[in-house]
């Protein structure tokens, strides 16, 4: 726990940092340039299409004539919007969190080493493309869960706990190892992973959990669809800046563990045992002589 709060703290400090401040534009406007693009094409006909899809289910037809007889008829006219942003929300956060592995994760955890950890050798455990492999593969994972789960998001205690969960297991398992690619050797990272995998999984709940506050911003009323291109750039930005700051903390925790790690293998070493020619030569042995013998 003393580790955890240590490098909470040590990460939220860093943020302040002008270069990590810099490091976060690019991913930032790469986010918000091609959620902005695709809104701008794909909107109106998503919009549409979920709309007809809807209007074949009778249950869901039933449903908004009853809203339109208890005098709640703009609910229906935003419910299909509403099922656009809900289902694009997951994409946005995930592809903010591959923008910030991908693009700042390794200059954070240099800038991080340097700082802090300027003896720490690099062993060049992993490269970029089994990192890339790597992300790319959870990543899917991660999306296919979410949309498992998506029909448990209409029981009201659930919405607020599945999709953080998941997008907390995908911070911890895509930032953990990109952290520990550079500085681990293949078996450190896997032995970090494996006897430090409960502290890592929480860093990435927590990480969850604060990516999914910007999705409060859609979830307060319908009204704010009126500002979703605000509120888009709003989301983008929040969610860059949560996981820099969660790339950061596993950085932090995770470069730790890994020089504790090392040290403790260095001071369980065996000393040699020492050969025959440590020992004291025949001549210097005391030898019984007839004189030195007692008298019978």
């Amino acid at each position: 726990m003393r580790e955890l709060i240590d490098s909470f703290w040590r990460a939220a400090a860093y943020c302040l940092h002008p270069k990590v401040i810099l490091l976060s534009l690019l991913p930032l406007l790469l986010a918000v340039g091609a959620v902005l693009g695709l809104g701008w094409f794909y909107w109106e006909s998503a919009v549409a299409a979920v709309r007809a899809s809807l209007e074949q289910w009778s249950l869901v037809v039933s449903f908004l004539h009853w809203l339109d007889s208890i005098g709640a008829a703009a609910f229906g006219a935003v419910l299909a919007p509403l099922i656009v942003v809900a289902l694009a929300v997951p994409l946005i956060v995930v592809a903010s969190l591959l923008l910030v592995a991908w693009l700042m994760t390794p200059s954070l955890v240099s800038l991080v080493a340097a700082r802090r950890f300027p003896l720490l050798e690099r062993k060049h455990g992993a490269g970029w493309l089994s990192a890339g492999l790597w992300s790319i593969g959870y990543m899917l994972l991660a999306l296919v869960l979410l949309v498992l789960s998506l029909p448990l998001w209409f029981v009201p205690p659930l919405v607020l706990v599945l999709p953080p969960l998941i997008w907390g297991w995908l911070t911890y398992k895509v930032m953990s190892f990109d952290v520990l690619a550079d500085h681990a050797s293949a078996d450190e990272r896997r032995q970090l992973m494996r006897e430090q995998r409960w502290p890592l999984l929480a860093i990435g709940i927590v990480a969850g959990y604060l990516g999914a506050a910007p999705s409060l911003l859609w979830a307060v009323n319908a009204a704010a669809l009126v500002l979703a291109p605000l509120l888009v750039v709003l989301s983008v930005w929040l969610y860059t800046l949560v996981f820099a700051f969660a790339a950061l903390w596993f950085a932090h925790f995770a470069l730790a563990a890994l020089q504790r790690l090392r040290q403790q293998a260095e001071a369980t070493v065996v000393e040699p045992v020492p050969g025959p020619e440590a020992l004291p030569p025949a001549a210097a042995l005391p030898v019984a002589t007839p004189a030195s013998l007692p008298p019978p």
